[in-house]
């Protein structure tokens, strides 16, 4: 659904994020966005010129909100849409082998119905987590410019702003996310970044400002590139989720 009065500008970005009222505001804001002129083309041409195994399919070609509960207690913030994934579905980390890998960790620690999530209508639930991205649209050799990266920001910090009376710990999928964690921080909770920050690695926690402000994990991205290579484990995401989960107050019966 492109609209005539999408927001088209960071200014536009900003100011709409601000009035939504609630999570379903919010996607519908972000499904419409057209701020970022080399994003938008670029996930349009995706859309049209299709992989060859999708061919029969029809991309979604737009932003990809966010995914989960209303009243989610862990967030998981990755770095934007697959091409062919999120930008084909219109669901985060779906129908790519980085959603797999995601998926099938969310479902072995009870925070996930099912392990596999191959389209927005295959009865995928997330139990007590929301996942969303830092940046919103489907980025050339997933790269966003700081640019994109700073227009886009409006978006994730309403997001955790939203899910903030709930929300207990923030698990971040790589160094990008990470990063963008901090800014976030500081627009939601009106608190500064520590001086240094935090260095990310896999399995770093920042044990956040109890009892406002919650602790955030690092874990190494779910791509192909770590996840073939073995620089990423399923043991090793299913540890980060599994702490994940008892920072959040989730015993094995509540999951």
């Amino acid at each position: 659904m492109i609209t005539a009065d999408a927001p088209r500008t960071p200014e536009e970005v900003a100011a709409r994020a601000a009035k939504a009222t609630d999570l379903a505001d919010l996607d519908g804001e972000v499904s419409a966005c057209r701020a970022c002129p080399r994003l938008v083309a670029w996930r349009e041409k995706v859309a049209a010129t299709k992989r060859a195994a999708f061919r029969d399919q029809e991309y979604w070609g737009r932003p990809v909100p966010g995914f989960g509960p209303a009243d989610a207690r862990i967030g998981i913030i990755g770095l934007a849409p697959a091409a062919h994934g999120g930008n084909r579905t219109g669901r985060i980390f779906t129908g790519d082998r980085s959603g797999d890998v995601l998926f099938a960790a969310l479902h072995r620690v009870g925070l996930a119905n099912q392990p596999t999530s191959v389209a927005a209508d295959d009865g995928l639930r997330l139990r007590h987590t929301r996942i969303f991205a830092a940046v919103r649209c489907a980025p050339p050799e997933n790269k966003p410019t700081p640019t994109e990266r700073d227009t886009c920001a409006p978006w994730l910090h309403r997001e955790i702003e939203l899910i903030r009376p709930t929300l207990r710990v923030v698990v971040t999928l790589g160094a990008f996310a990470w990063a963008a964690w901090w800014p976030a921080m500081t627009a939601v909770y009106g608190v500064s970044a520590p001086v240094p920050r935090p260095a990310f690695g896999h399995g770093a926690l920042w044990p956040g400002q109890p009892p406002t402000v919650p602790p955030v994990l690092g874990s190494y991205h779910v791509s192909q590139q770590n996840t073939f290579t073995g620089r990423l484990t399923p043991a090793m995401l299913d540890e980060v989720l599994a702490q994940a989960k008892e920072l959040a107050g989730l015993d094995a019966g509540r999951a």
